[in-house]
């Protein structure tokens, strides 16, 4: 039995608040395929009038340090991004060098998420080879660039309605 996910491509019902800012991390390996993820990403944010701003580093690896170091650097300004996404493909080679690369930027961004405010979405494709990494980006399996900036916008209404509201006086 097939499980529908054409919700996680669904932009209808979000609401973005006023102000709302994404920061894009890309990297510049893979570039054909992260382009196109990038490219999904920005036609959803663009759609929805949200503003971001798009950070480039080399690799996949890089992509934690890169997120970290933007929000302590704009964390108290105007600029102070409601949440980040991650963008990169990491393609199987022939050494375990593609099982630590994948280690390590998911395990930085499962950090990422547990000590700061704002999400950071996953939008890295860690793939066998490049037809699998073309099927992700409006192939068969969707387009992860699209589903990425949905997640995020949908993280930040969730914080905007569940996680900032003050506590109400309780009665005792």
């Amino acid at each position: 039995m097939a499980i529908s996910t054409s919700n996680i491509s669904d932009t209808t019902g979000i609401r973005v608040p006023q102000g709302a800012c994404v920061v894009i991390v890309r990297t510049e390996r893979n570039a054909p395929v992260v382009d196109e993820l990038e490219a999904g990403c920005r036609a959803v944010l663009d759609e929805l009038k949200v503003n971001h701003t798009v950070l480039t580093v080399p690799g996949a690896f890089e992509i934690p340090f890169a997120v970290k170091n933007y929000w302590d650097g704009h964390k108290y300004t105007d600029q102070k991004p409601s949440a980040f996404i991650a963008l990169g493909t990491v393609i199987r080679g022939d050494t375990p060098h593609f099982d630590y690369v994948c280690r390590a930027v998911t395990d930085g961004i499962l950090q990422l998420n547990l000590a700061m405010p704002v999400p950071t979405i996953f939008g890295v494709l860690t793939v066998d080879h490049e037809e699998q990494a073309r099927e992700r980006i409006g192939g068969k399996h969707g387009h992860k660039g699209r589903e990425a900036a949905i997640t995020a916008l949908k993280m930040i209404g969730l914080i905007q309605e569940h996680c900032t509201r003050k506590p109400r006086n309780r009665k005792k």
